[in-house]
């Protein structure tokens, strides 16, 4: 009988759910508080026929796993802080030659190195436009162990499924805690494949337009013979200049990602139903505010929560819709307000948002999200 229940670090529950979704290559080099991913990754993917190489840097890190990944092998690589800036040029590559790849972000405090064993949630904007140019993105984070399990494969799925990098945006606090995780709930996670190509082999095209905007996949070295460019290109993969051809191409990766926003977007309501104030946030504040919204329901307060682990893109709909029912909006984030900018602008003048902050490493307790909300309330009356 395989064992039922694990107690897992947030790390090392993101290598099970990548190895679960069959991640067969990793590339990386190590950085705190990620390190954990790449130690074992190392361990791991022996035992599954798979590949681990510590690169020279972050740069080939990145660029290892597209090359991977156009190869035809599922592959990740696991970052922090410095390393996530370095990253962002080959994540621009992997946009537009449209790769599926998996990059962890385990958030620290910084600029530049800052504190590096401190927990943080400032990269929320990086994350999405941390790389020049219009691109498409979907940036997933996870709230708990077991999330990060299950949303590594989501990730997974989501980068194969629409053939895009797919950023998965821990914070420190989510990485280093250990928790129990029911494996048996989890093993039964559906995994989702590339789709491959029907045509013949002379004939294919990289970037053929299909229905559902998502160009079929073939492993380069498989006998198919396609370009692959960073360059604005034809769907022969070949460069052009075409002007008419660049936005028939921008548009299509914008769009293979905004047409599918149901299968996209994950979010979790609690104590939504009849509630009158709103906290939304994500990641490890999730869990504070959950002890936040609990204590001040004792209280007889009605205060709900929205929990956005689709950061990216932004489910702008359900936040509109909740901003018209409800008084106020509360947003507890580890940085200075960035979370709060996306809210505001899709709620505007529907009700006022409120932003609960803290950028000195230390995490938000759920003791300081009810004191700021009661003084809200009180000043309110």
């Amino acid at each position: 009988m395989g064992i039922k229940a694990k107690l897992l670090q947030g790390n090392e529950a993101c290598v099970h759910g990548a190895i679960h979704a069959g991640m067969k290559f990793f590339a990386g080099y190590p950085i705190t508080p990620s390190t954990e991913i790449a130690e074992i990754s190392s361990l791991i993917l022996p035992r599954v026929k798979g590949t681990f190489i510590q690169m020279e840097d972050e740069i080939a890190s990145m660029s290892a796993i597209i090359g991977a990944s156009i190869a035809g092998e599922k592959s990740m690589t696991a970052t922090s802080g410095p390393g996530f800036s370095l990253k962002q040029e080959a994540i621009g590559y992997a946009c537009i030659t449209e790769t599926p790849c998996v990059i962890v972000n385990v958030q620290r405090s910084g600029p530049s190195t800052g504190l590096p064993t401190s927990p943080s949630q400032g990269d929320l904007m990086q994350a999405r436009w941390g790389t020049h140019g219009d691109h498409s993105l979907i940036v997933i984070s996870p709230t708990t162990v077991s999330d990060t399990y299950e949303l590594t494969v989501k990730a997974f799925n989501l980068a194969e499924k629409y053939r895009t990098p797919v950023i998965l945006l821990l914070d420190e606090v989510i990485g280093h805690m250990r928790e129990k995780v029911d494996l048996t709930a989890l093993e039964g996670l559906e995994v989702v494949d590339r789709k491959k190509s029907t045509c013949r082999k002379e004939v294919f095209k990289a970037y053929e337009v299909t229905q559902d905007l998502v160009p079929n996949m073939e492993g380069f070295g498989k006998g198919f013979k396609f370009h692959v460019t960073g360059l604005v290109h034809d769907e022969t993969g070949f460069p052009t200049n075409s002007t008419k051809e660049a936005h028939k191409l921008l548009s299509r990766l914008s769009n293979k990602i905004e047409n599918n926003l149901e299968d996209i977007l994950i979010y979790e309501n609690y104590f939504t139903e009849d509630c009158e104030m709103l906290i939304i946030t994500f990641g490890c504040m999730v869990r504070c505010s959950k002890d936040a919204v609990d204590s001040m329901r004792e209280k007889g307060i009605k205060i709900g929560l929205l929990a956005i682990k689709t950061v990216w893109p932004f489910p702008t709909d359900i936040v509109r819709e909740f901003s018209e029912k409800v008084d106020y909006i509360f947003v507890p984030e580890m940085n200075m307000g960035q979370m709060i900018l996306e809210i505001e602008r899709v709620v505007k003048d529907n009700c006022p948002v409120v932003g609960i902050n803290k950028f000195n490493g230390e995490i938000i307790t759920p003791e300081e999200i009810t004191a700021n909300i009661e003084e809200v309330i009180v000043h309110a009356k």
